[in-house]
């Protein structure tokens, strides 16, 4: 039998902020199999929040919170000295926001994705990694906690017992170490969306990515993230979802990859 391999596509959404919008959200929906919701820190407010939640359920999107660090105005991609105990407190409190808009659309969480600066120092910090770890343990234990492949947060969900996604990106460059290429450097973005389809498929096919020092690392692909505030967003949630089709790459949300 030919191996198959099942993958989930995840997009940060419900960014938009009271008169401010932001990404094409209602576009990019259908091609996309889980979202990762803002939940007012780093972007987002009630009302966006609910209309968000309501598009994802419409399309059967998978619901996911996307908590990050309370700063609207850096759009939550500065780094902040936090404490474990804050990051646990951030974590809880815009875990709760979001499953209650959730369950009063009649849905529910599927899983938590931290966003930006937050996202990345808990790939490389232990002591933050754990804390956002135990607040999903704590409030929701069957949710699926996404961090970068190999990092300290998928670590930290998997000694705690929760279910994990280790998360690739479309559109970023990559270290030697396995993180992702800081976005004040120049290279840290893919904008050729011919390159950045084939580092997906490589991803997810072979287990590999080039990192930036022109090196092959191994890294595991269960969830791939594409952004969808881009000037082309659309039209490459479009390729990527037709790209891994056409390689015979089931799309869905809450699987890792398996040979079958």
């Amino acid at each position: 039998m030919i191996p198959t391999l099942t993958v989930d596509l995840n997009c940060d959404m419900g960014e938009s902020f009271g008169a401010w919008s932001l990404g094409n959200d209602a576009a990019i929906l259908p091609f996309v199999t889980s979202a990762n919701i803002a939940c007012g820190f780093h972007a987002g407010d009630p009302a966006v929040m609910k209309q968000t939640v309501r598009a994802a359920l419409r399309h059967g999107v998978a619901i996911g919170a996307h908590p990050g660090l309370p700063d609207l105005v850096g759009f939550g991609r500065r780094d902040m000295a936090i404490s474990a105990e804050e990051a646990f407190d951030m974590t809880v409190y815009q875990l709760g926001a979001i499953a209650a808009v959730a369950k009063a659309e009649g849905g529910q969480l599927h899983h938590l994705k931290p966003h930006g600066a937050l996202y990345n120092m808990a790939a490389t910090n232990a002591a933050l990694a754990e804390a956002i770890a135990e607040a999903v343990y704590k409030v929701q234990p069957e949710l699926t906690l996404y961090g970068l492949a190999g990092s300290e947060l998928t670590k930290a969900g998997e000694k705690l017992g929760l279910r994990t996604a280790h998360e690739v990106f479309a559109d970023r460059t990559y270290q030697a170490d396995g993180t992702l290429t800081p976005r004040r450097q120049p290279d840290a973005l893919i904008t050729d969306a011919d390159v950045a389809i084939a580092q997906v498929l490589r991803m997810v096919q072979a287990g590999q990515v080039r990192t930036q020092q022109g090196h092959d690392v191994a890294i595991r692909a269960d969830t791939v993230c594409l952004h969808g505030d881009g000037a082309h967003a659309l039209e490459f949630a479009q390729r990527l979802n037709a790209a891994l089709r056409g390689a015979g790459v089931t799309l869905q949300a809450g699987l890792k990859p398996t040979a079958s």
